[in-house]
């Protein structure tokens, strides 16, 4: 998962208006931990980054699994990992590839009045200037 990626799937999950920094911050803090692996032991955590571990398994991004091993002297131990979800690195493309329509999308013409020179928006002001009727009474 690319850090652009997690970064937009957070804003989408927390909130859309989220500042692009700071979902990038909370997504390169997360990436760090994982590194070039598919999950890590949550003993490598410390509380505050294990809160955002939940937070972002509450935003279904995250899960845990565990596994069981036989210690030399016979007593059973747990171990604790966090992971991605499977879906999550799609819902996280999916989530760039909306955020690029979006762009598209958002206002085909917001600069369709750029390229008019500035002397042609004053000689039409001066031509309605005349025919104003912003003083005249409504009824």
């Amino acid at each position: 998962m690319t850090l652009a990626e997690l970064t937009q799937a957070i804003r989408l999950k927390v909130d859309i208006d989220m500042e692009v920094t700071v979902a990038e911050s909370i997504a390169e803090h997360a990436l760090g931990f994982f590194g070039f692996s598919n999950r890590i032991i949550d003993n490598a955590l410390e509380p505050t980054d294990r809160n955002l571990f939940y937070q972002l398994q509450d935003y279904d991004l995250l899960t845990t699994e565990s596994e069981e091993t036989t210690l030399w002297d016979g007593r059973e131990w747990r171990i604790h990992y966090w992971k991605f979800k499977a879906d999550a690195r799609e819902f996280a493309r999916n989530a760039m590839l909306n955020a690029d329509q979006k762009k598209v999308e958002e206002d085909p013409y917001a600069g369709i009045y750029d390229d008019v020179p500035t002397s042609l928006w004053r000689e039409r002001m001066k031509d309605e200037d005349e025919d104003d009727d912003w003083e005249e009474p409504l009824f």
